[in-house]
Formats: structure tokens, sequence, C-alpha cells
């Protein structure tokens, strides 16, 4: 196994997989965006991407011409996806480390302070003069709430209002520790040990496996 490729296709995944687990293990509540979701799992696939699909579908010609910045460029390409997945998704608020059963008293009070007319519908929250819809989804395994658009219609500066209203209500809010969240951290660092062991062991081969990589469009040429 090339240990050059193997921790350039871990490191980023382990280092998400850390985040992910020392949030789960807090003892407060983190409200974040699902476009921010969206560009923090496209950030930790990258290295997987770049040891993948970049390097397996690269063009040869561009290699040629372009030589060494080839793969910046498709790297950018690559991440521009990234942002444009995270902008044309539907308005989304993920929050970590607390139950749909536990936010919800926090939620209505913040849909109150914003929207004195919110109304509920089962697990559906509107709030008409806000001109946000949406629908409480729980994720058991991991204890996070999404809060997902109902509807096509929806003010992306109603859910803004939302989101810090929820943000300053959840401050003071007190949840126990998701031992999952554990989990993620401890497997982050055998990742990572992994990798350590991978270049330890083949220490003769990273000189040359850098060359290939970086050099590749030098010796096409």
């Amino acid at each position: 196994m090339d240990p050059v490729r193997y921790t350039i296709a871990i490191v980023p995944l382990a280092a998400y997989l850390a985040v992910l687990g020392l949030v789960n293990c807090r003892r407060r509540p983190l409200v974040t965006s699902g476009a921010s979701e969206i560009a923090a799992l496209g950030i930790g696939l990258v290295g997987l991407v770049f040891v993948g699909p970049i390097e397996l579908f690269r063009p040869e010609l561009a290699t040629v011409q372009f030589l060494n910045y080839v793969w910046f460029v498709l790297l950018a390409f690559y991440l521009l996806w990234v942002v444009l997945a995270a902008m044309i998704t539907r308005p989304r608020l993920v929050i970590y480390n607390m139950t749909p059963e536990e936010l919800r008293p926090l939620l209505s009070d913040a849909a109150g302070t914003v929207d004195a007319t919110f109304r509920w519908a089962g697990d559906c929250l509107v709030l008409p003069k806000l001109g946000v819809q949406l629908y409480v989804d729980g994720f058991p395994l991991m204890r996070n709430t999404s809060l997902a658009s109902s509807g096509p219609r929806q003010s992306l500066e109603g859910w803004h209002r939302l989101a810090r209203q929820l943000r300053a209500n959840l401050r003071s809010a007190v949840v126990r520790p998701h031992p999952p969240g554990v989990s993620l951290v401890v497997l982050a660092v055998l990742l990572i040990a992994s990798c350590e062991l991978q270049l330890a062991r083949h220490s003769d081969q990273i000189a040359e496996s850098v060359a290939e990589i970086l050099a590749f469009g030098w010796q096409r040429s």
C-alpha cells in the first residue's frame, strides 16, 4: 500500500471524525447550518477524492500541458462543487447532541420570540410572519436533530433570525455527553496512528511516492 496516498486519503477523514466526535462529547448542544455540514463533509472526503476519482480520471492532455498545476485545478474544481452543493441545498439547521424531544420546548421558545403566530402541526413548525416552514427530524444513532425546510417558499432571512434566536436559547442548555462520540474520537486516533505506522514502515517509499504524484505530469511530458 502506498503510504503517501493512504495518508492523503485518511488524514482529512480522521480530522472530520474527530471533530464530529468531540462535538458529540460536549455537554452543550451545537447549532450549525446544513450548508456548513455539507462543506465539512466535503472537506473530510477531499483526501479520498484526491487519490480516487481525481487521480483516476485526471485528463492526460491537461496533465501534459499544465504539469503539476493540474492537481490544484482539479482540487479547486472539486471544492467548487462542494461550495455549490452547500449553496443550493434547502435551508436546514442541525443541532448536535440533542434529541427532538429535548429540543422541542427550546425551539418553541425561540419561535415564539421571533414570530408570535407560530404553530405546530405534528413534527412540522410554521412561522408565517418569518416565512419559515420546517419539520423536525431526529437521528437517534448520533443523537442529532435536523430542522429541514418543508416547502419551496422559504425566507433565508427568516431562517437566519430563527438560527440566531435558537443559538441564544441553547446557550444555557446542558445535555449529557453522547457515548458514540468517544468511539468516533478513538476511531480517528486509530486512523491517524495507522497513517504514522504506514509512513514509518515504508519510509523508503515516501520520496518516491511524492515524486510520482507531483511530478507525474512532468514525466508524461
